[in-house]
């Protein structure tokens, strides 16, 4: 087994959170003025940090994208968070990953405290060893940072782990940290995004995941 600690990412890659996010988006962008009629349009939030979007997307300032990420959290906290769906087979993978013997650890820009209320709401919070979330004062949230931090608080041996996600976001984290990386293709992240940042893997699928481990014995 190569493989013996396996990292991943929440949104977009355990779970589904398009609707929760885009409609905190939504109402947090609303305080300014700012209507937004489809929130699809809103998907690249799912995944960076949200500070961080709220600048490159809408142009907010420094400080009023702390605000504005605060405004989010008015309806995430309540609403949003629970506005989510468990990607199917994704239950099945975890299990089979920890009877194979494997480290399983969460590494997200989410606020711990959230990532946290969602693995359990979800029923999957046991299957994981640790989570490193960001920090609620926007700390924390660069996932080159967060995949450090895991590093160094579980001692985990560089050449023996993995991290997937679903957008470039991650794959960088990896390769800032020398870790090895799967891009997954059933999440937020284009083909042609996560390509471009050349992850040790893309797989396209659930299934094609679930494989890569079953021959990683």
């Amino acid at each position: 087994m190569k493989y013996e600690t396996v990292l991943f990412d929440l949104d977009g890659t355990l779970t589904d959170p398009k609707v929760g996010i885009t409609k905190a988006v939504q109402y947090a962008l609303s305080k300014w003025g700012i209507q937004v009629d489809d929130p699809d349009t809103l998907i690249p939030y799912i995944g960076p940090p949200l500070a961080q979007s709220f600048r490159e997307i809408h142009a907010f300032s420094e400080l009023d994208s702390v605000s504005a990420v605060e405004k989010y959290r008015e309806y995430f906290k309540d609403k949003g968070i629970y506005e989510n769906e468990l990607y199917d087979g994704i239950k099945d993978l975890l299990g089979n990953l920890t009877e194979q013997g494997r480290k399983l650890i969460v590494a997200t820009s989410k606020p711990a405290v959230f990532a946290n209320e969602v693995l359990r709401h979800f029923g999957i919070g046991s299957f994981f060893v640790y989570v490193c979330g960001s920090n609620l004062d926007g700390t924390l949230s660069d996932k080159s940072e967060i995949i450090a931090a895991v590093i160094e608080k579980m001692d985990v041996n560089k050449d023996r782990a993995i991290m997937i996600g679903d957008r470039k976001h991650d794959i960088i984290g990896a390769h800032n940290n020398g870790m090895a990386s799967i891009a997954v293709g059933y999440g937020y992240g284009s083909e042609e995004e996560l390509t471009a940042i050349r992850p040790t893997h893309y797989l396209k699928t659930l299934q094609e995941l679930q494989d890569f481990f079953e021959n990683d014995k």
